[in-house]
């Protein structure tokens, strides 16, 4: 059966984030991943994982200034001293926490920059970032955003991160298939997970419309759960969704499924 990770920077969101380790062991989940640690002190947060004993399993590079807009940084040519920084950064917390894999976002593209040098940039960064953490242990993923929630994002289907990675080529590179943004830029789940498993390293969720919990849109997760079993997935699957009402309203999905 699939393993589900809670988002804590989507669930438990009523509460102060240190205090939602505590709530997702309550609400049974096993593991967690979240957006950011950088805000908090490592020694906290593992504290927090220990004393809940859950699992962290991803967390992204740092990715700019979050709450001015900003997606990430690895396709803007102006700042590559600033994400390798971010790479070292990233690196001293996944040690610390126990992560074994961490997310790159992209970012938007600036203004009045080429795509072949947005390109270049974001791939030459890339095989910087799977250099440094395949160094350290870790899995470096990319993750395809759908552009009607993030326009301007430079990274938006599956096929795109894919040849990125062939030019990266690193065994250490994987995508992060998030089926929600999947859904919105090009369909096609079933398929895609079935025949670019190999190159998938973690899958997140969330239905559509609305970016809710399972149930509430388009997507037939019980098909796409027991799908997920017939190919082999043996990863965890993050629960990055917001709560269409409450956070413990929203997980009556997963009684059926005993996760």
């Amino acid at each position: 059966m699939p393993k589900f990770a809670a988002n804590l920077s989507m669930l438990f969101t009523e509460l102060p984030f240190l205090d939602r380790f505590a709530a997702a062991a309550r609400a049974n989940f096993k593991a967690v991943e979240f957006q950011f640690p950088y805000a908090f002190d490592a020694a906290d947060i593992k504290q927090r994982l220990d004393a809940n004993g859950l699992a962290l399993v991803l967390h992204n590079l740092p990715a700019g200034d979050w709450d001015a807009g900003e997606r990430g940084i690895a396709c803007h040519p102006d700042r590559v001293g600033e994400f390798r920084a971010g790479v070292a950064t990233a690196i001293h917390y996944a040690t610390a926490l126990g992560v074994n894999q961490l997310n790159c976002l992209a970012g938007k593209a600036p203004a009045g920059v080429s795509d072949t040098l947005l390109r270049r940039t974001l791939v030459n960064n890339l095989k910087f970032a799977a250099a440094e953490l395949k160094g350290a242990g870790l899995r470096l993923l990319i993750e395809p955003i759908n552009h009607f929630d993030v326009p301007g994002f430079y990274l938006n289907y599956t096929a795109q991160a894919l040849t990125i990675l062939d030019e990266v080529d690193a065994d250490n590179a994987l995508v992060q298939y998030d089926i929600y943004h999947a859904q919105r830029m090009e369909g096609e789940l079933a398929s895609t997970l079935q025949k670019q498993l190999a190159r998938i390293g973690h899958i997140q969720l969330a239905d559509n419309p609305g970016r809710h919990e399972p149930g509430t849109g388009e997507i037939n997760y019980p098909f796409l759960f027991a799908h997920l079993d017939r190919i082999g997935y043996n990863g965890w699957i993050g629960c990055e969704y917001k709560p269409a009402t409450t956070t413990n309203a929203s997980l009556s999905w997963r009684e059926p499924l005993d996760a």
